[in-house]
């Protein structure tokens, strides 16, 4: 038995249940074990006077719904997983609970009528602590569900207890639905009198963003909506509210619980690869929008309560990732290291000190150092291990939700079979010396762990610094603290009362007509027009075009290498032809020639004699993945800088750092230089810029005045310079669908968008600018004198006011 651990039986008989809560309505009168479902002659819930029981199945797990009367809570359990009823008459009705302990007694963690705090502190004490140490662990990722309950799967959630599982899949719910009903009438059957039960808690990363491919890719499933960057770029913090509550409804009737986001990083530095994950770089927007989304995720039906379609969410990554120094991304070494030259880490604090109500807070991963490069607190290491930033969200704010790491940061990239290694600055720690220190710092949970050993190897080596008066708190007191806040995050949404999903019901939520219309409302108040000469977009209606012909040229991008594997190249038109088809007669795009690996030799444009209007697609510029260690060549061992140009860019500018700010200790006390200075930027997409030339090429070859819009997908600021002029228009998404910014470019729908981040004039002013302070670039000014500046957008009329 580890120390300071009673039994389950010691504990339970150690506490009373307050009969005060228990009698949280009025009238109470005994409790009564049964198997049976009372009678009544009133299916509705609402009027009933006695609950109801039903059956119900997804074809793979059968299971029971009790509907309570009024407003009782909706309980469910799978027929096979021995759950009986307790029932309570209150002022004439009758209601279920569940007996999940099966003692015969409403103990206080099992009363749905509790505040999720009281139950979760009360049910913590029964758990042995090799079920907090499971209940501290978040699986990797899973992307499966078509294969059901895998082995792997009944491994962790048995041998280490876990109950945290990061669903990344799609979002079908004909393979979603059994599987998430089948994990959770599994986790039924491993409940004992000794081993209470624990529901399974799904999360995922955000999954409703139009047009970015893998789960988010555009489809009939879910309702799609603008990335977050593209909510900021509305302006309307009303979008964010309403897809707080709509898609907290669609990730609830998908079996998830937990949204692994809001990201709200800001947005400082413009070459960071997940500047389209975030809210933007002003702090006060971020911070509104911030609130917006976990309000809408954790409410609802839009009320400001904890219920059926209430998701916890988590902020992440705290104390902000974004400002990488020269852009460089924290998943690997290249970009291990966050910088503030501008001595502005309270503006990257803001938004997660203005959202104290998120149910949970995800760290980042980067080592944060000062414009000197000097670690801003005392340890140079990620944030996981960083007392210093987790004693201003901990101590400072008393923030007591939910702290987890990122995904891999309890691996070091040396460690023995290790396919991601992120403990930055604590590579050299035993693993159980890791989960430690990370435990020391305030966390509670650990990413993308499935095996509970080196953590249970932690409780000891804690037990250990408490027996030599090094920490204040035994083992069992640490554990089971972390373990009252993580059940607080089962209760929350009500998992321990109806953990199953009703195939029918999520079917009806999913996708349904009024969430599809918001996001895509959402989506086209979000497209941004920067450019228009000549009011080439003016208002039109669909018809207008139905006896046009368009060119849509095509491109390529030669892909990244990572830790998946090697580049993957893709070749398309750079918009849909299908959706351009829904409004043109016809859609004219290049022929192409391709060599024996299916990659472009070259590429030739139609003849345009008939061409009305061309529409050119580009996304930013491509820097490579999250897992590509873009800013550095690990085989050659050269730094380059990240670029929003297309073009090749060499950094021999005054402004670049000679000397970089972060790097590595080395041996012999000096600091590696990642300077980047004298070499030269590698773009994946540069041919979207050989599209947008071609296509004005061939305008010209036609002798005819045929208006060129771009259409650019934009997931970082881009420098404008090499596109700009030869546009006609220039109309800018942030994660929309391609059908929206064809409808806005084509007038269709009068442009509300504005920028939520600066487009720079160049990359000397990239280069100028501190990693860490917002809106301090000169921004482009184009050909007709529009300041693509923070919050610059037009409408058919001019530009539109703040």
């Amino acid at each position: 038995m580890k120390l300071g651990q009673m039994s389950t039986a010691e504990r339970r008989l150690a506490r009373r249940v307050p009969s005060a809560g228990i009698a949280a309505f009025a009238g109470l009168t005994a409790i009564a074990l049964v198997g049976c479902t009372p009678s009544t002659s009133d299916p509705d819930p609402a009027t009933a006077e006695a609950y109801v029981e039903r059956e119900v199945t997804d074809g793979t797990t059968t299971f029971m719904v009790v509907d309570n009367p009024g407003d009782g809570a909706t309980l469910s359990y799978g027929a096979d997983s021995g759950v009986t009823l307790l029932e309570e008459e209150v002022d004439g009705s009758t209601y279920a609970f569940k007996d999940m302990n099966a003692n015969g007694e409403l103990d206080v963690w099992e009363d749905w009528r509790l505040d999720a705090q009281e139950r979760a502190a009360d049910l913590a004490e029964d758990l042995s602590i090799e079920q907090i140490a499971g209940l501290m662990l978040w699986s990797s990722h899973e992307r499966s569900p078509a294969d059901g309950l895998t082995d792997p799967q009944k491994t962790y959630l048995s041998e280490s207890n876990l109950r945290n599982v990061l669903n990344a899949a799609g979002s079908d719910a004909a393979t979603t639905v059994p599987w998430v009903n089948e994990m959770q009438a599994y986790v039924e059957t491993l409940a004992t009198a000794d081993t209470p039960y624990v529901p399974v808690n799904f999360s995922s990363d955000p999954r409703s963003t139009a047009g970015s491919g893998g789960y988010n890719a555009e489809g009939a499933d879910i309702s799609r909506w603008p990335s977050s960057l593209g909510l900021a770029a509305t302006f309307n913090p009303d979008h964010t509210a309403r897809f707080g509550e709509m898609s907290s409804a669609e990730y609830r009737a998908l079996g998830i619980t937990t949204a692994l986001s809001p990201q709200i990083d800001l947005a400082t530095e413009p070459r960071w690869l997940r500047v389209g994950g975030t809210f933007g770089e002003d702090a006060a927007q971020n911070t509104e929008l911030a609130a917006a989304y976990v309000d809408g995720f954790q409410g609802t039906g839009g009320e400001d309560v904890w219920g059926s379609e209430s998701v916890n969410a988590m902020i992440k990554h705290w104390a902000g990732d974004g400002p990488g120094e020269g852009g460089r991304e924290g998943h690997t070494n290249a970009g291990k290291y966050g910088v503030y030259p501008g001595d502005n880490l309270a503006g990257h604090t803001e938004a997660f000190l203005g959202s104290p109500r998120s149910a949970a807070v995800m760290t980042a991963y980067s080592i944060a150092l000062d414009g000197d490069g000097e670690p801003l607190f005392e340890d140079r290491a990620g944030a996981a291990y960083d007392s210093g930033r987790m004693a201003i969200l901990r101590e400072d704010n008393g923030y007591e939700g939910v702290v987890v790491t990122d995904w891999g940061v309890m691996s070091g990239s040396n460690d023995e079979g290790a396919f991601f290694g992120m403990a930055w600055g604590a590579e050299e720690l035993t693993p159980a010396e890791r989960y430690f220190e990370v435990l020391a710092t305030g966390h509670d949970m650990f990413g993308g762990v499935n095996d509970a050993t080196y953590i249970l190897e932690g409780y000891d080596v804690w037990q250990e610094r408490f027996d030599a008066g090094e920490v204040e708190v035994d083992a069992d007191t640490r554990f089971r603290e972390s373990g009252t806040r993580i059940l607080t995050m089962l209760f929350n949404p009500g998992l321990y009362e109806s953990a199953f999903l009703d195939p029918e019901e999520s079917a009806a939520i999913l996708a349904s007509a009024d969430k599809v219309e918001a996001g895509y409302s959402a989506q086209l108040d979000s497209v941004v027009l920067v450019k228009n000469d000549g009011q080439t977009v003016t208002a039109t209606e669909a018809d207008d075009w139905s006896e046009m012909t368009v060119y849509i040229p095509r491109s390529y991008n030669t892909g990244f290498a990572s830790a998946f594997g090697p580049p993957e190249y893709s070749e398309a038109p750079s918009l849909t032809i299908e959706v351009a088809e829904q409004y043109f007669a016809a859609v004219l795009t290049d022929e192409a020639e391709m060599d024996e690996n299916d990659q472009v030799i070259s590429y030739t444009a139609p003849d345009l004699s008939d061409v009305d209007i061309v529409l050119v697609g580009m996304n930013s510029p491509d820097n490579g993945g999250n897992f590509s260690n873009i800013g550095h060549d690990t085989e050659s061992g050269q730094w380059y800088p990240l670029s929003l140009q297309y073009r090749p860019y060499t950094a021999d500018g005054e402004n670049v750092r000679q000397v970089s700010i972060s790097g590595d200790l080395l041996e012999d006390g000096s600091q590696e230089n990642r300077s980047y200075f004298g070499n030269t930027s590698r773009i994946a997409n540069e041919a979207d810029l050989d599209a947008f030339e071609r296509a004005v090429a061939a305008v010209a070859a036609s002798g005819k005045d045929i208006p060129v819009i771009t259409v650019l997908k934009a997931i970082n600021p881009v420098v404008p310079t090499e596109f700009e002029a030869a546009s006609d228009a220039i109309v800018v998404g942030f994660g929309t669908s391609d059908q929206a910014l064809i409808e806005v470019a084509l007038g269709m729908y009068e442009p509300q968008g504005r920028l939520p981040i600066q487009f720079p004039a160049d990359m000397d002013t990239v280069e100028a600018q501190l990693e860490d302070v917002a809106k301090d670039m000169t921004p482009y000014t184009d050909s007709l004198g529009n300041v693509y500046d923070y919050g610059f957008g037009l409408n058919h009329s001019g530009v539109i006011a703040d």
